[in-house]
């Protein structure tokens, strides 16, 4: 469900009667000041700063075709100015996961490895078979003296039942409420109910960190080429569900304390009780030669560092732009960017969802496809599976992975949770990943949209209404 059909379904059982009807607004690139000249481009290693020398260094080997390099430090150096706070870090070693399966797979080995303490930050941690899963493995480890601490959001998990958390807490596993529904648990003094944690991030050991799109529930238990039986109201009434198809990404390397920091500057800004005492920063030698940024928005900042950062990508496109998403509901400043990167010549592609389980983001996506189809966007919808994947790769060397959708909730009103990354070899990962969805996917034709039916085009005015608050 998606969090504005939450929301409702929370005001609804508060009694209130509507939501407040002042607008946040997006940041613009006139916003920050535009880099005409980059900076030096500052990495980081396991030791902390590297050398002027070495940077350079670094970004030869990022940008070995001639041509790129001016490109890709105009936009890092923009990008720094965004995330002063967020450096680019070397030393990593990167591990893509697809959909379900194989990430609770991977995610389960490390907790099952953990020796000090295991912090999960979620959205979504439903009361199923997955979910029961991961709370008997985090109760175990908990028993066994790793520390466990979990943030979860209180609309994320709004039909999750009490008893579960009761369960962990007993356990003695400490747990976070992320702006409580109820306002009389509220751990702020301000109630804001709109403001959500959509963030999904299980860190290990502060060694491993774990990041993506992909919730705690069961509706990645089965992959995006899968499919079930349901039934449906009587045992005659059945219906084909399709499995869903995300994306998610594995961190080991000095990375992983970025991630770490994010989880607790979330954990301080809500208030929650004192941690335990752990090595949450351990000294952490190099693992890969990956370069990771982690950037983290947050609901209660003017700021949109994860916008603002794929705003100056697009735009500093030289030669493609591969979008991959969920829930499609871009601002003007977006669709500009788009459209404008196609006009100068960017093969710019988008893969969209096919089926969704939110009708009025869908349609409200919809609405825009008309513009972008006439500047030249490729769009494409992905069939036979639920897609909620958020990926982005351009040009070969910038690639991101997150929570984050191209929409205004995820831009304004949620805590989200990204990485960039940069090189040529885990890029090409990522693009052979798009072309297997884009293989998978129908394309949405200019001329055939144009005729669509009169249904189609009522639907997309009503949902396009409300995409301020989807």
């Amino acid at each position: 469900m998606c969090c504005f059909s939450k929301i409702i379904k929370c005001i609804t059982a508060c009694g209130l009667i509507g939501l407040s009807t002042s607008c946040a607004s997006l940041p613009g690139m006139g916003s920050a000041a535009v880099v005409k000249k980059a900076n030096a481009v500052q990495f980081e290693n396991a030791q902390g700063p590297v050398s002027a020398n070495t940077s350079s260094a670094i970004l030869k080997e990022l940008t070995n075709e001639a041509g790129r390099r001016e490109i890709l430090e105009r936009h890092l150096a923009f990008a720094q100015n965004v995330n002063r706070d967020s450096p680019l870090v070397t030393g990593n070693r990167l591990t893509l996961l697809k959909d379900g399966p194989a990430t609770y797979q991977a995610m389960f080995a490390a907790i099952r490895a953990a020796q000090d303490h295991i912090n999960l930050e979620t959205y979504i941690f439903e009361d199923g078979e997955i979910g029961t899963t991961f709370a008997n493995l985090l109760l175990e480890k908990q028993a066994a003296g790793v520390q466990v601490n979990i943030i979860y959001d209180s609309v994320g998990c709004l039909n999750t039942p009490a008893e579960f958390f009761e369960r962990l807490s007993a356990g003695g596993i400490q747990l976070l409420e992320y702006n409580p529904v109820n306002p009389a648990k509220g751990n702020k003094n301000e109630w804001t109910l709109n403001n959500r944690d959509h963030r999904k991030l299980l860190v290990v050991d502060g060694k491993t960190a774990f990041l993506g799109g992909i919730n705690i529930s069961e509706s990645y238990s089965r992959g995006s080429s899968s499919s079930v039986r349901r039934a449906r109201n009587t045992a005659d009434a059945k219906k084909s569900e399709a499995g869903w198809r995300d994306t998610h990404l594995q961190v080991k390397g000095p990375a992983v304390a970025e991630f770490q920091k994010l989880f607790m500057d979330t954990w301080s800004r809500q208030e929650g009780p004192p941690l335990a005492s752990k090595q949450y920063f351990p000294k952490i030698e190099a693992q890969g030669d990956e370069i990771v940024r982690a950037i983290g928005s947050r609901s209660d900042s003017d700021e949109s560092p994860i916008y603002l950062t794929l705003l100056s990508a697009i735009e500093h496109a030289e030669r493609h732009v591969h979008l991959t998403n969920a829930y499609f509901v871009p601002d003007p400043e977006l669709l500009k960017t788009l459209t404008d990167a196609a006009q100068r010549g960017v093969n710019v592609e988008l893969i969209l969802p096919g089926q969704t389980d939110s009708w009025m983001v869908f349609h409200a996506g919809r609405s825009h496809y008309a513009e972008l189809l006439d500047a030249g966007v490729k769009l494409y919808e992905r069939r036979g599976a639920v897609l909620h994947s958020k990926t982005a790769t351009i040009d070969g060397v910038w690639s991101t992975i997150g929570s984050t959708n191209l929409d205004w909730r995820s831009f304004l009103h949620n805590d989200e949770l990204n990485a960039v990354i940069l090189g040529t070899d885990f890029s090409q990962q990522m693009n052979n990943l798009f072309a297997e969805d884009r293989a998978q996917s129908t394309p949405i034709d200019p001329q055939q949209w144009k005729h669509r039916s009169l249904l189609l085009r009522l639907k997309e005015w009503l949902a396009v209404r409300f995409e301020y608050w989807l």
